[in-house]
């Protein structure tokens, strides 16, 4: 491996054709895989395809970037159904990246993937660009078709991914910046398998103090142990929501702790009562050090479950301080008929005590929660329903709740977690996967009129493959803002995104 700084410039290629007139290959064209670019680990950035009518030499490809970023290694595999086959490296060379080995092709459709590694310490807020220059194939140089609108890509940190400290899954991110300006990530830690609670699973975080360049080693901050001499993993806790008090700079994060009920899934087994025997507790912890140390879980269940729910426990994600001082995390309860509900949770006395709302729309379960210029809350919701989000607001604390205009119509969505916060009173900022197809595309929005628009102009593709797909957002500055998703490429991934790019001036 090499370590190479460049920034390049567009490449001229007078050789270059388009193949028509060319008897070898009827097309060769190039896929842009869009996905975070991890710093430090293989990344796919795309696909040659080409239609080879007889047997031919593939001499060289040559790539141009334009970037300023640390380079290790680009690599290009052969695709078949069967296997993919590492064919070798691209070399610096004259200013460009350059593969020079005679491969034999056979005829017929012939596949190939580019892969990048970027440094480990490269820049995450910066990007670049990287086109194919030429494919050189039967002694003919073809710059490939599909690269007239190609976006620039985006590198990312992995906070966690699969195998980290022997871990097999990381999921549901909240995420958070505190006044001192520290980023705190938290997520579930599942130790053994991928699967929601009931499990071995815990409450992690992971603190930045550069802004998301770097993340300290990981700390458990949330775990039952064998309460009640039951084993690890009848004692799960996980779904966790992170809040600062903007006033005092305490630290809040909320989650589910689920007692007994093996083998099954906690939406399904938690019933009806109070008790860990019973039913689901909501469980809080607390960091007034910046997240350097927490407080034992106190228990909150009895302030706000009705007896008769099944279910009751925090909104996944965040919450915010109100300028009032009010807390407020979004919530969500299964009512003793089995109907889902989101709703909130807030405290008026620095999270002393707590109150619930009531339900804001049957069929929804996680939600985000922001404050409007006027001092209401929206609260926008997963709907089950399918294809787009639910919102709703209250003057009241969730006390009354009325459906927002853009409810239902504005953000699609195939029914997954989303993120929502303020940037100014009238600006808000979404991420969600933007399918109703799938749990793909992720893509960060802004909404210049308090979410009742969501301009084409002001979103950024982030991911466009497949995931589990739960995001959340928080400001970095005022010139920024991070977002922790699970990604096509790392279990947590992060990126920061310019302001700028979504709010255009």
């Amino acid at each position: 491996m090499r370590t190479i700084k460049f920034c390049l410039l567009v490449l001229v290629l007078a050789a270059c054709g388009t193949g028509k007139d060319w008897p070898v290959a009827d097309y060769i064209s190039w896929e842009q895989v869009y996905v975070p670019v991890i710093a430090g680990k293989e990344t796919p950035v795309g696909r040659l395809e080409t239609e080879v009518n007889e047997a031919a030499i593939l001499a060289a490809i040559g790539l141009e970037l334009k970037a300023e970023i640390e380079v290790k290694e680009i690599l290009l595999y052969k695709l078949s159904d069967e296997r993919r086959q590492l064919l070798g490296s691209f070399n610096p060379s004259g200013g460009h990246w350059l593969f020079e080995k005679a491969t034999d092709l056979s005829a017929g459709t012939q596949r190939f993937e580019i892969t990048i590694v970027a440094d480990q310490a490269a820049d995450i807020r910066k990007k670049f660009d990287m086109q194919v220059a030429f494919v050189d194939l039967a002694g003919k140089k073809v710059k490939p078709a599909g690269q007239d609108s190609l976006l620039s890509y985006r590198l990312a940190k992995s906070i966690r991914d699969k195998g980290d400290n022997g871990v097999h899954t990381y999921r549901i991110p909240g995420l958070a910046t505190s006044n001192a300006g520290t980023l705190l990530a938290v997520y579930d830690v599942r130790h053994d398998k991928g699967s929601d609670l009931q499990g071995d699973i815990d409450v992690g975080l992971s603190r930045s103090t550069n802004g998301g360049q770097s993340w300290e080693p990981m700390k458990i901050i949330m775990d039952m142990g064998e309460w009640a001499g039951l084993p690890q993993d009848q004692n799960g806790i996980g779904d966790p929501a992170i809040l600062v008090d903007e006033e005092t700079g305490t630290i809040w994060v909320a989650a589910l702790w689920l007692h007994g009920k093996p083998n099954t899934a906690a939406w399904n087994s938690s019933g009806p009562g109070m008790s860990p025997e019973e039913t689901g507790q909501l469980m809080l912890v607390k960091s007034e050090d910046d997240g350097e140390s927490w407080s034992d879980p106190v228990n909150i269940t009895a302030q706000m479950k009705d007896p008769s729910w099944q279910l009751f426990f925090n909104g996944p994600g965040k919450g915010i301080t109100m300028k009032d001082g009010t807390l407020v995390f979004a919530a969500q309860y299964k009512d003793a008929d089995k109907m889902p509900y989101s709703t909130i949770i807030y405290s008026k006395d620095r999270g002393t005590t707590w109150e619930v709302g009531t339900g804001a729309k049957s069929n929804t379960t996680e939600a985000q929660v922001v404050e409007l210029a006027d001092g209401s809350l929206m609260l926008n919701m997963r709907d089950n329903r399918g294809g787009s989000r639910s919102v709703a607001v209250t003057t009241d604390l969730g006390r009354n709740w009325t459906t927002h205009a853009s409810s239902r119509s504005a953000l699609i969505e195939p029914v997954c977690m989303a993120s929502i916060i303020n940037y100014t009173d009238e600006i808000l900022l979404f991420s969600n996967p933007a399918s109703t197809e799938a749990r793909e595309d992720i893509t960060l929005k802004a909404s210049p009129d308090q979410g009742n628009t969501w301009p084409d102009h002001m979103q950024v593709l982030l991911d466009q493959g497949r995931s589990a797909g739960y995001s959340c957002l928080t400001l970095i500055d005022q010139d920024h803002v991070g977002i922790i998703y699970e990604s096509s490429q790392a279990h947590l991934a992060f990126q920061v995104i310019a302001i700028q790019e979504l709010i255009p001036e």
